[in-house]
């Protein structure tokens, strides 16, 4: 806009084009719930979570995202996502999404994952502050796996655990180990950075036995080719439920391997609780058993003396986990302080 145009906006008090859009009525109530974004590598999800009770409401708006789009257009419908919600101005937001990602400046560092690549160096938190409708007083980030494990934690299948390993299965694995609510990424009680999926099955990256595409390979080369066309994980699922003997055979050698790698650090950590979650379990039924034979088998001078059940929040864990995250951080909200939760390497 030219200045001359500016300052006629400025004499004649209409709003600019970007002030119009921030023009946007609040939804009544609702006053202690943190709004948050869940970006995932195919959606995105916004929705508001009531403080201290961890109660999602208002609504949950979910859209697809294309992780392989331009920057411009992941941004527009992150923007779009989070104005939806209509929330007042001054309120802290939390934004949980996957690494690598520089958290704490808010900057993107995607680089040959095979999904946000065209974030690389964005500052995501400016891009949102200038164009969530409603001014932020601060946005928080958190890897989406700490969320999750955060959400268990606080509301879920973790909580009262002091020490949780927290696992989600998705195209990939991600993984957080809890202390009392903290994250530990570092010390000789954890995996590398925290990250299960640095963890090797017969020398080879886990995510080469436990993965999506690991699992729709190795059910190919069982099954062959042909059987295996156009299938994904799920439909998998479904002909292992319907006692096809190669599709349960491989579902019970992947997650026996997963819970073989993971066990040790387990029993490590000195975990009580192993948590589930991700769109893979949703077939507990057939991955719950095979993963906790793996990690009772994972350890020879005895087994890890943790429990290994799903997520009781599927859909909602990383949402709870995350305004939670938030929440403590600012004293005006319920359950709030000023000594946000860090990252440990006890």
């Amino acid at each position: 806009m030219s200045p001359g145009r500016s300052a006629a906006h400025r004499r004649t008090g209409e709003r600019r084009p970007a002030e119009a859009a921030r023009a946007v009525t609040a939804r009544p109530g609702h006053e202690s719930a943190v709004p948050v974004l869940e970006i995932g590598g195919s959606h995105v999800t916004a929705a508001l979570v009531e403080q201290p009770s961890g109660r999602v409401c208002g609504g949950v708006r979910r859209e697809p995202l294309a992780g392989d789009a331009a920057a411009e257009e992941i941004l527009a419908t992150l923007i779009r996502s989070a104005n939806g919600l209509g929330v007042a101005d001054d309120r802290p937001w939390a934004v949980a999404l996957p690494g690598p990602f520089d958290y704490d400046a808010g900057v993107a560092l995607f680089d040959g994952v095979g999904k946000f690549d065209a974030l690389r160096g964005v500052d995501v938190g400016r891009a949102l502050r200038d164009g969530i409708a409603a001014r932020p007083s601060r946005i928080r980030f958190l890897n989406d796996a700490h969320a999750f494990a955060l959400g268990e934690w606080a509301a879920g299948s973790a909580a009262g655990h002091d020490r949780v390993v927290a696992l989600t299965l998705g195209t990939g694995v991600g993984s957080a180990f809890l202390d009392a609510g903290t994250p530990v990424t570092s010390g000789p009680r954890v995996p590398p950075d925290g990250h299960a999926y640095r963890l090797t099955v017969s020398g080879r990256p886990l995510e080469d036995t436990v993965s999506r595409r690991a699992i729709l390979r190795r059910y190919a080369e069982v099954a062959g080719e042909a059987r295996a066309a156009g299938l994904d994980v799920a439909d998998i699922a479904a002909r292992a439920r319907a006692h096809d003997p190669v599709a349960r055979a491989v579902l019970d050698a992947v997650f026996t391997a997963l819970g073989r790698a993971v066990g040790p650090w387990v029993k490590r950590f000195a975990a009580t609780v192993v948590t589930v979650g991700g769109s893979m379990a949703q077939s507990w039924d057939l991955i719950g058993p095979p993963l906790r034979v793996g990690v009772t088998a994972s350890v020879p001078d005895g087994a890890p003396e943790a429990i290994v059940r799903p997520a009781r929040h599927l859909h909602d864990a990383a949402l709870i986990g995350a305004a939670r995250y938030v929440a403590v951080c600012d004293p005006r909200l319920p359950g709030g302080n000023e000594h946000p939760p860090g990252e440990s390497g006890r």
